[in-house]
């Protein structure tokens, strides 16, 4: 593998956005490349006449085969191993796991994410997570802690980003004037508020608080939590002794601890620290009722081959060979990206316009009609890898009536239903999302009554699963909800 093919590779990653500073480096270093100003004429990658000659025989081409003109890349195929160290997590969400009928699907444990499985992220969600959490802690003191909202204030000033009280009760007593008990009193009611687990002292107090709030904190749960050296060295067997517990129920409460959040307040920001989320790809209906799938031009960078300039300073520079051969150098380097460059855009219409058709139902009447989806099943569809697909997909997103996407959303593992057909594991989400949205303050809806719903409406689902997508969309358990209907009550009634 070339250093151009494995740079070719990973510009399928990149989106619009990240493409511009790549080609800001490159401008920089290549004096042959010139940024275009001019409208963009219908062509991608350059508005030269070579570099369009190119882009036609780059189009019948392939993607899996992009070559670049000119030495050993010609030999090198671009479908190539992306399993290998080389190419591993270029982006975010750029992992595709295998499911059961051998193709791929979008894994759930690389945390942003938009679609595939679990690494959905509502884009709204990112500017709500920028939400401070001084503010969010404050606002819960204004409803809570009323006769006490000097302490409280005191208090939540000296919480850490991630969530935890790095203060001292006594100084506050002394700055404050008031006994030290009054001063952890308030401290123990701020360790009632959301995200659960903050305001705690250290870890094993973090932890505590959420295993409380779980309801599980039992005498096993409670050792423990009390001995976290042992968890952290992997010492299970002396730990199962201390807490008097079986294998099975030890693995059990590893599988809860797992699932607890160490850094409760990192879920919120400092105002304004999110970044917009721009689309790369536009959809729109057409006139004949299919679909239209344009790239965002405005965010498009356009760059050009300066020949003129190239052929000037062979004629008046170029005396040795060194200036020879660095001449020679960037112009094949300069050609190499316009190609690089024009395919990659193709590759994304390319990849995008098989999205569309195969959630066709998606654009039409929203996420129930929204299908399981492989990496592979597109990628056979349009001849490609489905680690060239990944990448495509990575770090993309999609713009439509319907919203702001990303292209990884429309991947989805396939969830059973009564009739013997697979539903997008993203239409059952949002069906609990509906039920969750629809209950009664009085009548909080916990997993297992979820679960009962969801079967009777035909979908074949555990309750764990039914938890594991709750908590994708982050909405609280039914404790949390009820709590926060408490909250919200008494803030009318305020």
């Amino acid at each position: 593998m070339t250093p151009q093919l494995q740079q070719a590779i990973k510009l399928l990653a990149l989106s619009n956005v990240e493409l511009e500073g790549f080609l800001q480096g490159e401008l920089e270093k290549n004096p042959l490349l010139d940024r275009s100003d001019a409208p963009d004429s219908g062509e991608t990658g350059g508005t030269d006449a070579d570099a369009r000659e190119r882009a036609s025989a780059a189009e019948s081409a392939g993607t899996d085969e992009l070559i670049a003109a000119g030495g050993s890349e010609r030999d090198a195929p671009l479908d190539v191993d992306y399993g290998a160290e080389t190419f591993h997590h270029d982006g975010v969400s750029d992992q595709p796991v295998r499911d059961p009928d051998g193709g791929y699907t979008v894994g759930s444990d690389y945390g942003i994410g938009s679609g595939g499985g679990e690494d959905f992220v509502d884009p709204g969600e990112i500017n709500a997570a920028a939400r401070s959490l001084h503010d969010f802690l404050l606002e819960q003191a204004g409803l809570l802690i009323r006769a006490d909202q000097i302490i409280a204030s005191d208090i939540i000033d000296s919480i850490d980003p991630a969530g935890y009280f790095t203060g001292s009760l006594t100084e506050a007593a002394d700055r404050l004037g008031v006994p030290e008990a009054r001063v952890e009193a308030v401290l123990l009611a701020i360790q009632t508020f959301e995200p659960t687990g903050v305001g705690a002292r250290d870890l094993a107090e973090c932890l505590v608080i959420q295993a409380k709030e779980a309801d599980r904190y039992d005498p096993a749960m409670k050792m423990m939590l009390s001995r976290l050296d042992l968890v952290a060295r992997g010492e299970l067997a002396a730990l199962q002794r201390l807490c008097r517990v079986d294998a099975e129920d030890m693995a059990d409460m590893l599988a809860e601890l797992r699932g607890y959040n160490p850094k409760p307040g990192l879920a919120y920001g400092a105002a304004g620290d999110a970044a917009p989320i721009i689309p790369d790809v536009f959809i729109s209906a057409d006139a004949e009722g299919g679909w239209k799938v344009e790239l965002n031009q405005a965010t498009l960078p356009r760059i050009l081959v300066n020949r003129t300039y190239a052929a000037t300073l062979a004629a008046d520079g170029a005396r040795s060979k060194e200036t020879k051969a660095f001449l020679s150098e960037c112009l094949s380097s300069a050609n190499w990206l316009m190609n690089a460059l024009d395919q990659r855009q193709r590759t994304i219409v390319k990849v995008a316009t098989e999205l569309v058709k195969q959630q066709d139902g998606f654009f039409r009447h929203g996420v129930s009609k929204l299908r399981p989806l492989t990496l592979r099943a597109v990628a056979d569809q349009i001849e490609m890898h489905e680690s060239t697909v990944s990448r495509v997909t990575s770090n993309k997103y999609l713009s439509c009536e319907r919203g702001l996407f990303e292209l990884k959303y429309f991947f989805t593992s396939a969830i059973g239903t009564a009739e013997g057909e697979d539903v997008s594991a993203e239409a059952v989400k949002s069906r609990i999302s509906a039920l969750i949205g629809a209950e009664s303050p009085k009548k909080v809806l916990s997993d297992d009554k979820l679960v009962t719903l969801l079967k009777a409406e035909g979908f074949d689902i555990a309750r764990r699963t039914v938890a594991k997508y709750r908590e994708s969309l982050n909405i609280g358990s039914s404790v949390q909800r009820r709590r926060a209907y408490k909250l919200g009550a008494a803030s009318r009634a305020a």
